[in-house]
């Protein structure tokens, strides 16, 4: 597997990553109507556009298709983490998180939020992430819960 920078040409593979991610997702914790509701937002979003262009993000490739990726953005905030779902449990997640935390160290940075779906949120408590709450957020008039999460990774 290969770790590399996301660039703007990556934009159409990730959209398609994030689609098959959430697609993929277990029936008992996410609903049809919620997996449709939420994945659709791969095609017309523009705070996902931003994340990939303005966003600071790493990806994953094996044989040269690209099977998970991660992304920051604003700088402080993991906005996108995402893996194809036969890929997922693999060791993807660890491996880019670990990377975005290690390149938001490197930056300066002090710590790091994101809001991460019930499937993620136990990887970031895993790595030491700390749950501030959970909160209901609503997608394409669907409910959705989520957990809003930091780490402190600047060490004083």
């Amino acid at each position: 597997m290969n770790l590399r920078q996301i660039t703007i040409k990556d934009q159409l593979e990730l959209k398609k990553v994030y689609f098959d991610s959430i697609q993929s997702l277990d029936a008992k914790i996410y609903s049809q109507e919620q997996k449709r509701a939420w994945s659709s937002q791969a095609w017309n979003n523009q705070n996902f556009d931003k994340s990939i262009i303005k966003g600071k993000g790493w990806l994953i490739s094996k044989q040269g298709i690209i099977i998970a990726f991660a992304t920051r953005y604003p700088n402080n905030r993991i906005a996108l983490f995402y893996c194809k779902g036969k890929f997922q449990r693999k060791g993807c997640g660890s491996k880019l998180l670990h990377k975005l935390e290690d390149e938001a160290k490197k930056e300066g940075l002090d710590s790091l939020y994101t809001e991460a779906s019930l499937i993620s949120y136990e990887l970031f408590l895993k790595n030491k992430w700390e749950i501030i709450r959970k909160e209901k957020v609503i997608i394409n008039n669907i409910y959705f819960e989520r957990y809003k999460m930091t780490k402190i990774i600047k060490v004083y």
